[in-house]
């Protein structure tokens, strides 16, 4: 565990105001099925205006007239907490990468920064582009290469399946216990064969993650959609919905682990 964070922090937002006026909730927000809390709608009203008045970064999320870019509307996530030393405030976090990177001002960081420079994953990638490069290169050539062009497929596909299997390793996944669980571990546990795409991107395991880090302890959660979608009408922008059962169940039912929740059944 790392050592607990002061409010002057970037990523815990203390409210300033007084909380009086709240019933703080009994028990955690079951994270599949929800009514927002009064505490997590306060938290969301901040994030929210603060994503319309930032301008550190520039994302289209479809709601400005004419701006540059194709319109990818975000999940974006608070957790209120509480921290060590009994401050009350919150926790935001956005689903994959936010204007093309992983960290922001405000926001939590990634499980694992697959863009982070001379790591293994940018190494791994070029390989595999050099690989294409030479399939393609013997394709083309039109002659009898069938034989090189499928020894280099099956080059390919394990380099593939060895890099994948090197990124998972990489998301380890704590709960307030302080035990830690591998993506793959946790899969296998819930019997996928794999663990799906995307898997560990998602805004709640990165805000338990890091409150469990910091030894926060967890108090409400709620997840919005911020912006337009192109591809569903399923997704309204201000929309609260639940966390993804396939992605984030079983990561989430390790990471809750011990915490008392909604008395709804994982």
């Amino acid at each position: 565990m790392t050592q607990p964070i002061s409010t002057t922090d970037t990523i815990f937002s203390p409210f300033k105001e007084s909380l009086g006026a709240y019933c703080f909730p009994e028990k955690f927000t079951f994270p599949f099925d929800y009514e927002p809390h009064p505490l997590s709608l306060l938290a969301v009203e901040k994030l929210q205006s603060h994503l319309a008045d930032q301008e550190e970064w520039d994302h289209n999320f479809g709601l400005k007239v004419d701006q540059e870019g194709a319109v990818i509307g975000k999940m974006f996530g608070v957790l209120v907490v509480r921290t060590e030393n009994d401050e009350i405030g919150y926790l935001s976090a956005f689903s994959g990468k936010l204007a093309g990177g992983n960290h922001h001002t405000k926001f939590v960081p990634p499980i694992f920064d697959g863009m982070a420079d001379g790591g293994f994953l940018n190494t791994g990638m070029e390989k595999l582009s050099i690989i294409n490069q030479q399939i393609k290169v013997l394709e083309d050539k039109n002659s009898d290469v069938q034989k090189e062009v499928d020894a280099l497929k099956t080059i390919r596909k394990a380099h593939s399946v060895s890099l994948q299997k090197e990124i998972f390793d990489q998301y380890n996944f704590l709960n307030q216990g302080g035990d830690k669980k591998s993506l793959c571990e946790i899969f296998e546990d819930a019997s996928y064969k794999n663990p799906p795409a995307g898997a560990g991107e998602c805004a709640a395991p990165k805000l338990l993650q890091y409150a469990f880090q910091q030894n926060m302890q967890p108090i409400a959660m709620a997840e919005f959609w911020w912006g337009l979608s192109p591809k569903s009408d399923f997704w309204k922008h201000g929309h609260f919905y639940p966390a993804c059962r396939e992605k984030c169940g079983p990561i989430l039912r390790h990471m809750l682990a011990g915490i008392e929740m909604d008395e709804k059944p994982f």
